[in-house]
């Protein structure tokens, strides 16, 4: 795969040790001193490559949903960083951080970076001769540690529901690493072969035997106890006493009718319904000679109204006759000349903006492709 004229320009002679395709024809370069990020001509930006030093102080990531920065950090120059896809970040990850390991002389020539693991603010590196942890918001800063497989004497992994320890014992002294499951058994198997292959054996127990120490830790284990427990709780409680309850209240004999009625004498009750009587019978016959009269009269106004409606419906039946027969348009089927030519005008005007909104979605793709790649 050819590489680009002016990346070739910006090696120096330098050999690529690593490339990573971004998506299009944007590519990442790795050199055993530098990063070079390349960028082919797009609507965004013209050809380019920027290249990132490997003696970086520290290396820091931002992840996004849809890119990731890549942040490095130097004494005298300050920050630098690029942005990558998210998909391709652990793919540009892995030989990024193994050339800052070999630029700031952690790794040495011609020791080779297998696998990089990171579990939230855990970072594992495992080469050819070490193993690197980094804990904390950068992915490598100084505050590192390794362990050499020089110095392994035993290896074990405790197994748990959630997450996997792995017990490294370096001249005597356990490291403890815990991984999540759904990616402890890739670095458990990773993590011994490299070391099997630096003491050349082949199994775990031939390992521990070659690089276990003669004593064995005669760790003890201690119990704690906690007491007899307290006292149980008593269930028995006292009652309490009947002076202590309460007595409800009794209103049975004080309760006393309130109907005003019941005062009410008989000779007042005949005299309110004979007054009631007499009352009804006045009503009623007026109520009969006020009905006659109205009903009398809405006869004689619904004859009226009758008489008027018909006279309107005719008048307006003869004037919509003649409405239509004076209207020309009204009388034929035919569409208008100036219609057809409108509607005519209207079709090749939408046809003209399908083809300009088809033109603009293919360019919005593409910006849509170069945004995701970083630029």
């Amino acid at each position: 795969m050819s590489v680009p004229g002016i990346v070739t320009a910006t090696l120096d002679g330098e050999e690529i040790a690593a490339r990573v395709s971004l998506g299009g024809d944007d590519e990442l370069f790795i050199t055993p001193t530098r990063t070079i990020v390349y960028r082919s001509d797009g609507l965004l930006s013209d050809e380019s490559a920027d290249d990132y030093p490997h003696d970086a102080d520290r290396l820091t990531l931002s992840e996004g949903r849809r890119k990731t920065k890549f942040v490095f950090e130097y004494a005298l120059e300050g920050e630098q960083a690029f942005t990558v896809p998210s998909s391709v970040t652990d793919d540009v990850l892995h030989p990024v951080l193994a050339g800052v390991l070999s630029g700031n002389g952690i790794t040495e020539p011609g020791e080779t970076v297998v696998k990089t693991y990171r579990f939230s603010e855990l970072t594992l590196i495992i080469t050819s001769e070490r193993l690197v942890k980094h804990i904390g918001g950068a992915v490598w800063d100084e505050d590192y540690e390794e362990y050499r497989f020089e110095g392994v004497t035993n290896l074990d992994f405790e197994d748990g529901s959630v997450a996997t320890q792995i017990v490294l014992t370096v001249d005597g002294r356990p490291e403890r690493i815990k991984a999540p499951n759904e990616e402890a058994n890739d670095l458990r198997e990773r993590l011994k072969r490299a070391l099997f292959e630096y003491h050349d054996v082949s199994s775990l127990e031939e390992l521990n035997e070659t690089v276990g120490e003669d004593d064995e830790d005669d760790s003890r284990e201690t119990s704690v106890d906690f007491g007899g427990g307290v006292d149980p709780l008593d269930a028995d409680p006292p009652e309490p006493d009947d002076g202590d309850r309460d007595t409800p209240a009794r209103n049975g004999d004080d309760a006393q009718s309130a109907d005003p009625l019941a005062d009410s004498g008989s000779d007042g009750v005949a005299a309110a319904d004979a007054g009631r009587q007499s009352n009804t019978t006045d009503g009623s016959q007026a109520q009969w000679a006020h009905a006659t009269e109205t009903a009398t009269r809405d006869d004689s106004d619904s004859a009226a109204t009758a008489t008027n409606s018909d006279s309107f419906f005719e008048e307006s039946g003869e004037a919509d006759t003649a409405a239509d027969t004076d209207d020309p348009a009204r009388r034929t089927d035919e569409p208008h000349p100036d219609l057809i030519e409108r509607l005519e005008s209207l079709e090749a005007a939408v046809e003209r903006q399908n083809e300009i909104i088809e033109k603009q979605g293919e360019t919005i793709e593409q910006l849509i492709a170069e945004l995701r790649q970083g630029r």
